[in-house]
């Protein structure tokens, strides 16, 4: 099934196919009810020696196609299906290709900290551009400049409208303080705060060599405030743990965080679940593992309202940014 899109000339109407892969098929299956679009036909599967096999069993020639596939862990396998779907379309003559990623993965390789060290998060880009996608369309990159790795159409939504939304039916804000977990996220922070009118405090983190922490210190006075950490990742989880440590101690009245990508590696969910932390909210740009979905203090955030809405604009050829004020 495919939805028209309307062009200004009133000349004939265009339309959109929705593929996903096997990363998060749960989340492009609710892109497409948000659309009315049925997902396009097709398989995607291993050999026996882990090559991924894609078909496509439906018609996208001279079509306008959304290939919906976070690449999240496995990286690899899910990174290779992307690549191998576009690489299907492209040969199936589909008219334009826009790679929906909801998570970026690779991210947090976007620049060289030493000597001999790659820039993954640009080499990734020169693979998708490679493989054929005409645009891109991502959630809260780790990085800004990311975009600027690509040489065609890049959109970066933001979740920070989604978190708004659900801090303010949840949480009086005359109480609220946002507080980055760390310098390097102070700008996010500040947008989210500045949106809720709220004030921001800082965690300053030490840290004794990568993924381990050495001290933490609350850069504003969190005293009787209920805390909201907002960052884009969490992987480990012990970044914010620490953090609601920090602040409880400084005398913050709860501690809760808001977080686009729940990476959660390794034992991460039972960490946060043994922690102080009163709640982590996190959205389903990754798929929530079953882990995640029992926790007691992890709740998920559904987004495919907000991918939908710049998935058919971009097809009406309207504007993706106004998402940023209006949703």
């Amino acid at each position: 099934m495919s939805v028209p899109r309307k062009k200004a000339n009133g000349a004939e109407k265009l339309r959109i196919k929705l593929v996903s892969g096997n990363a998060n098929r749960p989340l492009a299956e609710a892109i497409g009810k948000e659309l009315k679009v049925d997902l396009t036909r097709g398989v995607c599967k291993r050999f026996a020696d882990r090559e991924i096999f894609v078909e496509l069993h439906d018609n996208v020639r001279g079509e306008d196609v959304f290939v919906i596939q976070p690449t999240s862990h496995p990286a690899n396998d899910n990174l290779m299906e992307l690549l191998i779907l576009i690489d299907a379309l492209k040969r199936a003559s589909a008219r334009r290709i826009t790679a929906v990623m909801p998570y970026f993965g690779y991210a947090r390789q976007d620049r060289k900290p030493g000597p001999r060290t790659p820039i993954t998060a640009k080499l990734v880009a020169n693979l998708i551009e490679r493989a054929g996608a005409d645009r891109v369309l991502t959630l809260d990159l780790h990085a800004g400049q990311i975009q600027g790795f690509f040489d065609i159409p890049t959109d970066n939504l933001f979740a920070a409208p989604v978190m708004v939304r659900d801090i303010k039916d949840r949480y009086e804000i005359g109480d609220v303080m946002v507080v980055s977990p760390d310098v390097g996220g102070v700008v996010r922070a500040r947008a989210l705060a500045k949106r809720i009118n709220a004030p921001l405090a800082i965690c300053d983190k030490q840290r004794r060599r990568p993924g381990e922490i050495e001290s933490m210190t609350v850069i504003g006075d969190v005293s009787g405030k209920r805390c909201i950490l907002v960052d884009d990742i969490v992987d480990s989880g012990g970044t914010l743990c620490n953090a609601a440590d920090v602040l409880l101690e400084a005398g913050a009245k709860e501690v809760m965080a808001y977080i686009t990508h729940g990476v959660l590696s390794g034992t991460a969910v039972e960490r946060v679940e043994g922690s102080r932390l009163k709640s982590l909210v996190i959205t389903d740009s990754i798929e929530p593992t079953e882990g995640v979905s029992k926790a007691r203090n992890i709740r998920v955030l559904p987004i495919a309202n907000l991918l939908g809405e710049a998935i058919k604009r971009t097809a009406n050829e309207e504007s993706v940014s106004g998402l940023f004020y209006d949703y």
